[in-house]
């Protein structure tokens, strides 16, 4: 039998075990819990540091990133910084950070197309408001040309209608820019006639030189005339503005394979690589034209060249230097947009440059048919007029007769008087029906007879317009 003090000493044995147990499970818990304490406060620095290093990332995007991107729409040299964490980089946060700007950039592209179309769709609307009143203008200035004959009157006369020129050579190329139409339905015309109509409409017109090297006739078709003479104007503004008014620019007509080309050499500054390779994009017109990619104030010119280009199938080049130090740009007219014309027919302008060719034996008459003397077609220049002038300092018109057996030598035709000479240079630049009509009345009315009409005005090309 147990006795007492023994079950009170198992008790207590048992109750010591319990209570060294339960302390060791409490302590075990109170490490525990200190453990997760510290894991707690680790992650919850680690997370105030996240939270902190992704305020940072994305103040660093839209203090940075974001404008950057903006910019980098109107100026493609702006460099776009990367994250603030370079780790980052590849990340998810990262390629969603990147997204975002992808999303900036398609909407401020959307955004900035539909403000410019609306800009564009004002500007034609203006532009075509101007160009009305400017050939209502035109058409006044050559009616007073043909009703007066006073000398000083016409020259007056004359140089308001140059400049009413150059006015809507201005507003026709910021509609084309726009999307406009070329504003003129052409009949079928010499390409020379394009090409001095183009210079027709430039303040420098007597500082080019066109060296005309095409077959007599070689034409362009309706829809191609005033395209290039537009193209030709433009080309030859920038020849003119970036060289030194004492220097030539010189325009070279060829016959290529494709077609014909139209080359124009200036002896100006040229251009550096870069801007060479803007100004070749704006001419290809590959890529949609913005008003505000243009500058400020805009320069309309090139991005005209490259609308008319995509439009009608003609081809510009600017990436060769010239020979002369300056720029080269090259025209290249394809073969489906030329024409033919008979050029005893319908000969060019009076003030065109003859051909240095002779024409085909099949189609035409020799070259001095056309008004090219020997000497004239080995220079290729435009010509120069030596001969007699009369008293208000212009060159008398010849005609010369083929000489038969039983009839006399032609009479040599009397100076005309500074009146005449005065209405003479207001027709001549008329545009090229009242040009064509000078030219006609310079024709000898017989077949046999052919002309030597080496005429040339300080208006030089001006009839074709």
């Amino acid at each position: 039998m147990i006795e007492l003090p023994d079950l009170v000493a198992g008790a207590l044995t048992a109750g010591t075990l319990s209570a060294l147990a339960l302390g060791g499970g409490l302590m075990r818990s109170r490490r525990q819990q200190a453990q997760q304490r510290a894991e707690i406060a680790a992650l919850r620095r680690q997370l105030d540091g996240t939270l902190h290093a992704f305020t940072a990332e994305v103040g660093h995007l839209a203090a940075q990133r974001m404008p950057a991107t903006a910019r980098q729409l109107d100026r493609p040299h702006i460099t776009v910084p990367g994250p603030r964490q370079p780790h980052l980089t590849g990340t998810p946060l990262g390629g969603a950070l990147e997204d975002v700007l992808a999303a900036l950039r398609v909407e401020l592209t959307a955004q900035r197309t539909r403000i410019d179309a609306a800009a564009q769709a004002g500007m034609r609307g203006a532009t075509r408001e101007i160009q009305a009143a400017l050939y209502r203008l035109q058409d006044a200035l050559r009616a007073l040309q043909q009703r007066y004959d006073d000398p000083e009157l016409a020259q007056t006369l004359f140089e308001l209608d140059h400049e009413n020129e150059q006015s809507l050579r201005r507003a026709q190329v910021a509609a084309v820019v726009c999307g406009a139409w070329v504003g003129l339905a052409r009949e079928e015309s010499h390409l020379v006639d394009a090409v001095t109509g183009g210079q027709a409409r430039l303040a420098g017109y007597h500082r080019v030189r066109v060296h005309n090297h095409l077959k007599p006739g070689t034409a362009l078709v309706s829809h191609a005339v005033e395209p290039v003479a537009i193209i030709v104007a433009e080309l030859l503004d920038n020849a003119l503005r970036h060289s030194a008014p004492d220097t030539d620019v010189t325009v070279n007509l060829e016959h290529v394979h494709h077609g014909v080309c139209v080359t124009i050499d200036d002896a100006g500054l040229g251009m550096t690589q870069d801007e060479r390779a803007r100004a070749q994009r704006l001419v290809a017109g590959s890529e949609p034209i913005l008003l505000t990619d243009l500058g400020d104030p805009p320069r309309m010119g090139l991005a005209a060249i490259g609308q008319l280009t995509r439009q009608f199938d003609l081809s510009v080049d600017l990436s060769s230097p010239s020979p002369y130090g300056g720029v080269r740009a090259v025209l290249l007219v394809d073969s489906h947009l030329l024409s033919r014309i008979d050029p005893e027919e319908r000969p060019p302008a009076a003030g065109a440059p003859r051909s240095t060719r002779r024409a085909e034996p099949a189609t035409s008459s020799p070259a001095h048919a056309y008004g090219t003397e020997p000497d004239d077609a080995a220079s290729g220049a435009v010509s120069r007029h030596d001969g007699p002038r009369d008293a208000g300092g212009l060159p008398q018109r010849r005609r010369r007769t083929r000489a038969t057996a039983d009839s006399e030598p032609a009479p040599r035709r009397p100076a005309r008087r500074p009146e005449e000479a005065a209405a003479a240079l207001g027709a001549l630049q008329s545009g090229t029906a009242a040009a064509r009509a000078v030219a006609r009345d310079g024709v000898p009315e017989r077949a046999d007879e052919a002309t030597s009409d080496t005429d040339q005005t300080d208006y030089e090309g001006g009839a074709a317009r």
